[in-house]
């Protein structure tokens, strides 16, 4: 068994204006993090609009498509942007995200990390939000759920900000356990403990500023793992953000790439008890370039030690 790495060179023909946090360098990085390593090195395809279509109205993806511009930039929210690349690196990452579940599903790959640009836990229904244009995991739970025929799949958000959008793809759906570690208060201002969705799947454990490693352990040993656990998943999705780093510029929780190493593995010793090792990981957030690149260095480092096992 091996782990996947699914990416595409188009993820990095997603350009934003000078100064955003969400540039190209961030792949980049990421991906010079991770050269050499022992990963099986797999194509993101474009997604086809039928997945899309599972947790997004038509009318979203024809706005999206909309919007691309041929030449310079459009600005469709406060902070996302699209340049003439970005529609194709869109389709890319939501793609990769449905090509790791096909992987994983099938047994050609123990577990997948879904490295492309731009992220998507942000993406609501209708609307553009964060950076994000598709909710590319929720699209990929979907997928495992409705193709693959599978009756339970659990996302786990390790990144610091609330993954409101795929709480607002997922949350009608019985099948999926979608559980968001944050900082709160912070942008987006959502992830309560109280949003718990009409089927009690939405589990928010707002951590507040200043959080460490060992609060952020404690939360995880307490709260994350029982819940999984119980929900007992077939699958098991990550969000995959590190900009919960003690050097990420745009919020205040203090992990290093220890913490991230340690809930990696635990998320895989869950996956092996629960659902055969089976996991898909997805890039989100992280805005340290060096943080960034080092932090998913140790997060796919422990993918590929228990694939490899």
């Amino acid at each position: 068994m091996t782990t996947a790495l699914i990416t595409h060179p188009d993820c990095l023909g997603h350009e934003t204006p000078e100064g955003h946090p969400e540039k190209v360098a961030r792949l980049e990085y990421v991906l010079a993090a991770l050269e050499g390593k022992d990963l099986s090195r797999v194509t993101a395809p474009m997604v086809a609009e039928d997945d899309l279509l599972r947790v997004h109205p038509h009318s979203h993806v024809e706005a999206i498509r909309a919007a691309a511009p041929i030449s310079g930039m459009v600005q469709l929210d406060g902070d996302t942007y699209m340049s003439p690349g970005s529609l194709a690196a869109a389709h890319r990452a939501a793609g990769g995200a449905v090509r790791a579940v096909d992987l994983v599903m099938s047994g050609e790959a123990q577990n997948a990390f879904v490295a492309t640009r731009p992220p998507g836990h942000h993406a609501e229904r209708e609307t553009t939000m964060g950076f994000c244009l598709f909710g590319n995991i929720a699209v990929a739970a979907k997928f495992a759920l409705d193709h693959h025929g599978l009756d339970r799949v659990a996302i786990v958000d390790f990144d610091v900000h609330h993954g409101n959008g795929t709480q607002d793809l997922l949350e009608d759906d019985a099948r999926a356990l979608f559980v968001s570690s944050h900082q709160f208060p912070l942008w987006p201002g959502t992830g309560t403990a109280d949003e718990t969705g009409p089927h009690d799947t939405i589990l928010n454990l707002p951590l507040a500023p200043g959080t460490g490693g060992e609060g952020f352990r404690k939360i995880y040993e307490d709260k994350v793992f029982p819940a999984v656990a119980a929900f007992k998943p077939q699958l098991l999705l990550i969000s995959a953000g590190f900009d919960a780093h003690r050097d990420d510029p745009l919020a205040d929780l203090r992990l290093t790439e220890d913490d991230f190493a340690w809930v990696t593995g635990r998320l895989c010793d869950l996956a092996g008890d629960l659902c055969g090792g089976r996991i898909v990981s997805c890039l989100e957030g992280g805005y340290n370039l060096m943080a960034l690149a080092q932090s998913a260095a140790a997060h796919v480092d422990v993918l590929i030690a228990r694939g490899a096992g």
